[in-house]
């Protein structure tokens, strides 16, 4: 895809801008669009491609909004996290509390002082949204539910949640648990390109435990057959919310919708967002990983030259036949001097598109060079 840009400038910047460049904000693709996004009667919302995390379309996504169900988004990763990384075996059992067995609200169904493999666990978590199995898991791991939603904020930090607190594992109504749908959509990815291996359970339509068969309660899976996951979510407090994502030809986009008013209009909204998504904007990957940029100048340095490019791929979203009006900006500061270590960010890659900043990716030195004597 390489032939389809140009690199129109390079420019000189000074050490401020250089220091800044990570806060620069990509702008929302719809503006961009000659198809304005679509109207949703949802109190926040947020359409974003799950590879480039271009946000094509959203509506109060950093506002605080309590999670319900999705909450079990974390409580599910956090589980599959101890079993890759051997601390859990999936036909381990786990022991059923009676605080796990009174959970109300949605239930696996588990028996009270029974112990249940882990496997089953999981899927009664994914699939039935179980409180019941969300709070034996979350024993298991943490010790209780309190010292298991340390862990889930301590996660959180990690993965850059920074506007989300969880105070339980199963999202009922508890003050101070909240997210955003931008945390929402970063804890997304992470389920999705995390651990792959247990990302096809979202699409798992029924799973049957004690004899009790229940569906899935995202209706999208048999509405559309590129949506493959994720979770919803329901209190009177949250409203309805549904966090999904689907893949279609070589494009994965993941939507998040929050505060609906019932199960229909979650259902209804998300699709819109995804197909809006699928029909107006494609993804390419830019740049591939280690492309070389540009040739910088040293100062007295034992060389007097070093290249400086990206290390990572530069995926982006563009609405349909805009391509060809891609700008691609190189800026490095005026004067560089020796030492340079090899990878140090020594500039940043800017791209636009009619004139407005999409996304800017780091520039970084490729070799180390070494002060003169």
């Amino acid at each position: 895809m390489l032939m389809l840009f140009r690199i129109v400038s390079t420019l000189s910047i000074g050490l401020v801008s250089l220091l800044a460049f990570y806060s620069a904000l990509a702008i929302e693709l719809s503006q961009l669009s000659f198809s304005p996004a679509p109207q949703l009667a949802a109190k926040s919302y947020l359409l974003i491609d799950a590879e480039s995390r271009m946000v094509i379309a959203s509506k109060n996504a950093d506002k605080a909004h309590a999670p319900a169900s999705l909450t079990k988004l974390m409580t599910a990763y956090l589980l599959e996290q101890e079993i890759t990384r051997g601390h859990i075996n999936l036909e381990n059992k786990i022991y059923i509390s009676p605080k796990a067995w009174r959970a109300i609200g949605s239930r696996m169904f588990v028996d009270v002082d029974s112990k249940v493999p882990v496997i089953d666990l999981l899927k009664g978590i994914i699939i039935q949204s179980g409180n019941d199995a969300s709070i034996a898991v979350a024993e298991a791991i943490g010790g209780s539910e309190a010292g298991f939603a340390q862990l889930m904020n301590q996660e959180a930090q990690k993965l850059g949640m920074q506007n989300t607190q969880f105070k339980n594992a199963t999202g009922l109504p508890e003050e101070g648990h909240y997210t955003t749908a931008n945390d929402l959509a970063i804890l997304a990815r992470a389920v999705i390109y995390g651990f792959p291996e247990f990302y096809k359970m979202y699409s798992e339509k029924y799973f049957t435990y004690n004899k009790i068969k229940q569906a899935n309660r995202n209706s999208l899976l048999w509405r559309d057959k590129s949506v493959d996951g994720l979770k919803t979510g329901h209190t009177e407090e949250a409203g309805y919310n549904l966090v999904a994502s689907a893949k279609r030809e070589n494009m994965r986009l993941i939507s998040i919708v929050l505060g609906t008013k019932n199960e229909k209009e979650r259902a209804q909204m998300s699709q819109k967002l995804l197909d809006y998504g699928f029909r107006y904007f494609e993804s390419y990957e830019l740049y591939q990983p280690n492309t070389q940029f540009h040739e910088a100048k040293i100062w007295f340095g034992e060389e007097n030259k070093v290249i400086l490019g990206i290390n990572k791929a530069i995926e982006i979203t563009l609405p349909k036949g805009s391509q060809s009006s891609v700008q691609i900006h190189i800026k490095t500061p005026k004067k560089l001097y020796a030492p340079i270590i090899k990878g140090q960010v020594l500039g940043e890659v800017v791209i636009k598109l009619k004139n407005q900043i999409i996304v800017t990716k780091p520039l970084v030195a490729f070799t180390t060079i070494k002060e003169a004597g």
